[in-house]
């Protein structure tokens, strides 16, 4: 059965997309820590990070760069968290978390964004990778 991310990458789920690739996919993660959450994602459905091969991990991470880099300048942050986590979605996905203090990077504080606020700000990184 196809993962949530599967079905984004397909267009069956809709999402607020801020850098794509033939291989990668970001986007703004729907249930965010704080504004500017994003995905990274490998195209290829994977359920482990260290199950792909190494150059494709390699990749997603060189991709995950970029997207980083575009966050820092559209968010204000202090910096950059990343997280690999895994147990919610079983495909492969690299947290990027806009932060300023270690409680950021916990997944229990969440922020609330409104669909405009989404689409600005995922066009709006979009402009920067």
């Amino acid at each position: 059965m196809s993962s949530i991310f599967t079905k984004i990458i397909n267009g069956e789920i809709p999402a607020y997309k801020v850098a794509e690739t033939d291989r990668f996919l970001a986007f703004l993660d729907i249930n965010p820590n704080t504004k500017g959450h994003t995905l990274c994602i490998p195209k290829k459905e994977v359920d482990k990070i260290f199950d792909m091969e190494q150059q494709e991990y390699l990749d997603l991470m060189a991709f995950s760069y970029k997207v980083a880099k575009a966050i820092e300048k559209t968010v204000a942050c202090k910096r950059v968290g990343v997280a690999v986590v895994g147990l919610e979605v079983p495909h492969t996905h690299v947290h990027l978390i806009p932060i300023n203090e270690m409680d950021d990077m916990r997944f229990i504080n969440k922020t609330k964004l409104e669909k405009e606020e989404f689409e600005a700000l995922a066009a709006e990184i979009s402009k920067h990778v």
